[in-house]
């Protein structure tokens, strides 16, 4: 069994939002997950779309994989880098703002027989 990832770094949305969506994808073949995907109203899942879309191509362009034996094994996102950044408030306060950034994975494997 051959397994593919890709992988996208630094995306500017926190971990906890794409896990989300994340979540669902496992098990599932890239053309099912593709088609739920696209009708999820969540900014995730037009992250995930794309790196499904990435690893597909890994699979069939780099490794000579078909299509149809595919299947998504895990799908994650982990913690980037927090930018900090301060928000001023009334009477010389400041207030944190933590932008979070993340990186996800997805990983397809292939269950021909040979």
């Amino acid at each position: 069994m051959k397994q593919v990832k890709a992988r996208v770094k630094w995306v500017k949305s926190s971990p906890r939002k794409i896990q989300r969506v994340a979540e669902l994808l496992p098990g599932m073949s890239p053309a099912q997950a593709l088609s739920l995907l696209k009708f999820m109203p969540q900014k995730g899942a037009r992250i995930l779309e794309k790196l499904v879309m990435s690893a597909l191509a890994n699979a069939k362009h780099n490794h000579k994989l078909d299509e149809n034996t595919l299947t998504i094994q895990e799908a994650y996102a982990n913690k980037g880098v927090t930018m900090k950044r301060w928000q001023p408030r009334a009477k010389g306060r400041a207030f944190p703002i933590k932008k979070r950034t993340s990186h996800v994975t997805v990983s397809l494997i292939s269950s021909e027989e040979k």
